[in-house]
């Protein structure tokens, strides 16, 4: 069975926020950080070399492929902040509509800048997330 191929690593998540060359998006990943650090109780990890996550579980699925994996995470992207949510977006509809401008996918939500949304709806759907996945 195959490996992730992203894992965690040593590098400082600090200098990683520090060289994202954009001012904005590098403000914006700062108040993330401090906001998932809050929400998960966990000190941030480097995930590959552009994944800040937090926390972590250990998931299988029924193919019996299993796995660790942060609770949450993000990457500052060049086209917008990508913020990790675990488990399916589909899930949260009744928290996204009232996030504000956004896009996403199954378990990414993008977002231009921090303050295109509403941060009490992310700081609910970020920490709904980890407690479903600590559940």
């Amino acid at each position: 069975m195959a490996e992730n191929k992203t894992k965690p690593g040593g590098a400082s998540v600090h200098d990683f926020l520090e060289r994202i060359e954009n001012e904005q998006r590098r403000e914006d990943c700062h108040r993330v950080n401090v906001i998932m650090r809050e929400i998960t109780g966990s000190e941030p990890v480097m995930w590959g070399e552009s994944i800040v996550g937090y926390g972590n579980y250990h998931y299988k699925y029924a193919s019996g492929r299993e796995g660790d994996w942060f609770l949450c995470g993000f990457s500052p992207r060049k086209q917008s902040l990508s913020i990790y949510i675990m488990g399916y977006l589909e899930f949260y509809g009744d928290i996204l509509k009232d996030l504000g401008k956004h896009k996403h996918g199954k378990g990414c939500l993008y977002i231009n800048r921090l303050s295109d949304v509403d941060e009490t709806v992310l700081r609910k759907l970020i920490k709904t997330s980890v407690e479903r996945l600590e559940s």
